[in-house]
């Protein structure tokens, strides 16, 4: 089996099952998992919705790795373009927008502002599944040593 053979993969992967298994869940499921053909049992259900998990996980698939990680990049270059940012990540698969301020140059309000500004501009200019949170976090610490 190479890439010159004809049709979709499940298809051909149904066909290539049907030469070690004549189980019809089994082989439907295959088949039916990109809707090529009808699905007939909770079995060809339950691979489609394994399939669509498979599908939606970043990197999952080679052909959305160089997409997943341009959307991380501008994600990151989003959250980087305002005064006051000391660093800025993507984190949890692109899920959050995590962005570190400097305390001295952004106030509480500020920050609290800066979260909804940066959350509409991600809207704005950004296409991604659910949605992404955007956390701010101001640190102030205050050290002294006992002698």
């Amino acid at each position: 089996m190479d890439h010159e053979v004809q049709g979709s993969h499940a298809i051909i992967g149904m066909k290539f099952l049907e030469r070690f298994d004549d189980n019809e869940h089994l082989l439907n499921a295959v088949g039916s998992h990109h809707r090529d053909i009808e699905p007939q049992s909770p079995f060809a259900a339950l691979v489609n919705i394994c399939d669509t998990l498979s599908a939606s996980r970043p990197g999952a698939r080679s052909e959305t790795t160089e997409l997943y990680l341009k959307r991380l990049e501008h994600l990151e270059a989003i959250g980087s373009g305002f005064d006051g940012i000391e660093a800025c990540y993507a984190v949890q698969a692109g899920r959050e927008l995590r962005v570190l301020v400097k305390p001295e140059e952004i106030s509480e309000e500020a920050a609290a502002k800066l979260a909804r500004t940066l959350a509409q501009r991600v809207e704005r200019e950004m296409k991604y599944p659910g949605q992404i949170r955007v956390c701010i976090i101001r640190e102030t610490r205050a050290v002294e040593y006992a002698k």
